[in-house]
């Protein structure tokens, strides 16, 4: 290395930390670690376990500390504590969405999920009442999922009891659900249309363009046909991928717990039979399954980090002071994981979620939905999903590992932000 590229390099180290300096000084940022000049903090993060890296650092610097990722100055929340004083206390203000580059690469910053101001106001309050218009939280909307369920147990059915990979079929159901909200109408199973639909979900949905005659011209809009295919897109790939892993790993902790799943058939049988389909009345009369479905939500803890959030405002947040539009990254494996909250969060327990006397207990650090301004518009129809599909399950079939239980592998495979269960197969024997 010449001296004229050492003495580049230096300067520009001097140049990056005065800048930083002058910054924290002015906006009295939280402290964090020192960072690089260019990539900022990024070598101090495990890019495979980000939510790890968040809890140690959050050691060092406390619940509420700032990383560069890159030149940009990033707050990170951890802790429920942290995550509540900001995202429900000072809601308003912590509900912009921060940068996520391959989202908006995909569908520009329009639709639900990555769209800011005004526009995510008005596209969030016509997303929340055309679902409940199409029933969403409703009967009707019950009704769907349990004849979808019936789909589900008829293509269970079809395995014969032979050894199968669960992924494909359980992707199916809540995909379909979505399709009787948004078309009126579902699909089978078999459906090559409906299995590529689901393949492109998987793999990011292709962008479609097209001005809405009446809108093309108003620039003002937010109900130009591109913003409402985006909108829909976010409702698809939020509603099917969620629900549907959240089902596979599901079945996995049940296939590693075979005394959880013994004491939900008892539940089933006990309160529903099998005589008639299981209904979300139901849920209230079976404190045990309710609690197990939670707990697969906390321990598997599905979307360890948020989508990034932003500030609106400049905002003072305990000591500090935050800039208007400063990305904000929530850990929500530090409440769902929270070690007072939930005794031996790293065990899964569906005490976590019971009292001493065996009734449901609830918990307000139960956000596998995140919670706030940004929480999923979804979470209703999710929770539903879970139940009646996990219900009418176990009500139709025992579940066959093909391997000892204490050898099944539990632990989750990191994929960016997101934990998946690793690949397994089971056997749906009929009751």
């Amino acid at each position: 290395m010449d001296l004229t590229t050492v003495l580049l390099l230096g300067l520009s180290c001097l140049l990056f930390l005065s800048l930083r300096r002058r910054s924290n000084a002015k906006w009295r940022l939280p402290p964090g670690p020192t960072p690089l000049p260019i990539i900022g903090n990024i070598l101090q993060l495990d890019l495979k376990d980000i939510s790890k890296s968040f809890s140690n650092l959050s050691k060092v610097y406390g619940p509420v500390f700032t990383l560069y990722l890159g030149l940009k100055p990033t707050v990170v929340l951890h802790g429920y504590e942290a995550v509540k004083e900001a995202l429900i206390d000072l809601g308003e203000e912590f509900s912009g969405r921060g940068p996520f580059p391959l989202g908006e690469k995909i569908n520009k910053g329009l639709g639900l999920i990555l769209s800011n101001g005004n526009r995510w106001k008005e596209i969030r309050r016509f997303s929340i009442t055309t679902l409940r218009n199409f029933g969403v939280g409703k009967r009707s909307i019950e009704n769907r999922i349990q004849e979808e369920a019936c789909y589900l147990v008829e293509e269970l059915r079809k395995t014969n009891a032979s050894p199968c990979d669960p992924t494909s079929i359980l992707g199916c159901a809540p995909c379909n659900v979505i399709c009787s909200i948004i078309f009126q109408d579902r699909f089978e199973y078999t459906d090559k249309f409906f299995l590529k639909f689901l393949k492109l979900l998987n793999e990011g949905l292709s962008i479609l363009s097209s001005p809405w005659i009446q809108e093309k011209h108003n620039q003002q809009s937010e109900y130009t046909l591109e913003i409402l295919t985006f909108t829909a897109a976010d409702l698809f790939s939020a509603g099917t991928e969620t629900t549907s892993t959240t089902l596979r790993y599901g079945l996995l902790l049940l296939l590693k717990h075979p005394e959880v799943t013994a004491k939900i058939r008892e539940e089933i049988e006990r309160v529903i039979g099998r005589d008639r389909s299981p209904c979300m009345q139901d849920r209230s009369r079976m404190p045990y399954t309710d609690a197990v479905i939670h707990e697969i939500q906390r321990y598997i803890d599905l979307i360890p980090i948020s989508m990034p959030h932003a500030v609106t405002c400049d905002v003072k947040f305990r000591n500090y002071f935050i800039p208007k539009g400063t990305n904000i990254l929530i850990s929500l494996t530090s409440v769902l994981h929270d070690e007072k909250e939930f005794p031996n969060p790293k065990i899964f327990d569906p005490g976590h979620f019971l009292d001493k006397n065996g009734n449901f207990k609830k918990s307000d650090y139960f956000m596998p939905f995140s919670t706030g301004k940004r929480l999923c518009v979804g979470e209703s129809l999710a929770r539903m999903e879970l139940f009646l599909f996990f219900t009418t399950i176990l009500q139709n079939f025992k579940l066959k590992p093909l391997v000892d239980p204490k050898d099944i592998n539990i632990t989750p495979v990191v994929n960016g932000f997101a934990s998946v269960p690793p690949e397994y197969q089971l056997c749906f024997t009929p009751i």
